[in-house]
């Protein structure tokens, strides 16, 4: 790896976080706990407004103060750039607004500094292919933020699939049903758009909030790479008063079979997300958020087992100073981003009708009458809500990628 700013100088390695507020905020947290371990340094922050020295005391204390005796707080600026040239910084974390993040990663890659970006990694197929052709060409690393896919739940997985712990992989389904509140939709411009000033934006419940159910249901069915995307069904809809999706369902096809995620932000009674793998002598149950695993095979009891997980920072940084590899890199999220394709040139999500929804006003939110079983159902049956029989779903739309 080479560029100006390519590790040599041994640990802690200079870290820029562009984004440091709302999500970003747990990013500075980790960058805390891996500087507290000697594996980086925080060496800059990219806002847009400066963080207040509160902000910063809240995860690195007062600086030059007695948690952090001779430390000076990091270099702050609106321009990337500038701060990677003025911080040497060998890492840049890339958590900022989606259509952002393929112009800022190519600034970074421009100077040698080797990436987290934040998934969704681009709002459009067309701007993954230029962020990561334009890294490759820079020769700098990049790691996709997709948390999910850095469980040590996943290659268990993937060796319990190969061993015919469950028979035949007949189909992958994943479930989330969440809630999101009117807030959530309000946090920025640019949240529940579909496009924004004429930019992609693509929130949605698939492509940003529950994308890591998506992403994880595909990598277990072994189609992670864009040349592994036949076609791609979709029902898109909304209950919410914005232009994405909040309750959808995707279904895609692969050589290896057929890929179904149903998800929702009305939940009735929110819980864990989780992705099923079908098999014809059993089923495999993954709580990705939890590393939690079910396995649930003919003639046996069920055994349930919980993995640890290594943090994609932390890979980034043993990859850079020892070659381990790494657990996300672009091309890995390529039939992820053909479904983001799919999402963004789907017709515009469709209103549910009035009485298939309700306002919970204790909780400044909305739900969808039912939608909790039939996210559970689209799953385990890799069928599509119009299929199931909801009355709201319009026909899916479908998409060759």
């Amino acid at each position: 790896m080479s560029g100006p700013n390519a590790p040599g100088g041994g640990l802690p390695l200079p870290v820029v976080l562009a984004g440091a507020r709302g999500h970003g905020r747990r990013h500075l947290r980790n960058i805390r706990r891996l500087q507290d371990k000697g594996l980086v340094r925080l060496a800059g922050i990219c806002e847009l407004s400066p963080l207040t020295t509160a902000e910063l005391a809240e995860h690195f204390g007062d600086f030059d103060g007695p948690g952090n005796p001779g430390e000076r707080p990091p270099e702050q600026s609106a321009d990337l750039g500038a701060l990677l040239d003025s911080t040497g910084a060998a890492i840049a974390v890339i958590c900022t607004p989606i259509p952002t993040h393929t112009d800022l990663a190519l600034i970074a890659a421009g100077r040698g500094a080797h990436l987290l970006l934040e998934k969704p990694p681009a709002p459009s197929y067309a701007e993954f292919r230029r962020m990561a052709d334009g890294v490759a060409a820079a020769g700098v690393a990049c790691q996709i933020g997709f948390q999910s896919l850095g469980s040590h739940a996943l290659p268990a997985i993937r060796d319990m699939i190969a061993s015919g712990v469950v028979g035949t992989v007949t189909g992958v389904g994943a479930a989330g049903a969440w809630a999101r509140d009117e807030a959530y939709y309000r946090r920025a411009a640019w949240a529940g758009k579909r496009r924004l000033n004429g930019v992609d934006v693509i929130d949605g419940a698939l492509t940003n909030p529950l994308a890591h159910a998506v992403v994880t249901a595909l990598a277990l069915h072994g189609a992670t790479r864009a040349e592994d995307v036949g076609t791609i069904e979709t029902e898109l809809l909304r209950a919410n008063d914005i232009e994405s999706d909040d309750t959808s369902c995707v279904r895609v096809t692969t050589p290896r079979g057929r890929v179904a995620v149903a998800v929702t932000l009305c939940a009735e009674r929110p819980g864990e997300p989780y992705v099923l793998v079908h098999g014809s002598g059993g089923r495999i149950t993954f709580w990705y958020k939890l590393d939690r695993v079910l396995v649930q095979r003919s003639g046996h009891g069920p055994r349930e087992i919980e993995y640890g997980r290594t943090d994609l920072l932390e890979n980034l940084v043993a990859h850079l100073t020892d070659g381990t590899e790494l657990l996300v890199a672009p091309e890995s999220t390529g039939a992820f981003m053909r479904v983001v394709e799919a999402v963004r040139r789907a017709p515009d999500p469709v209103a549910l009708p009035a009485d298939a929804w309700e306002a919970v006003p204790a909780e400044n939110r909305r739900i969808v009458r039912g939608i909790d079983g039939l996210v559970a159902a689209a799953a385990d049956s890799l069928a599509l809500y119009s299929e199931l029989g909801a009355r709201w779903a319009s026909p899916n739309e479908v998409s060759t990628g």
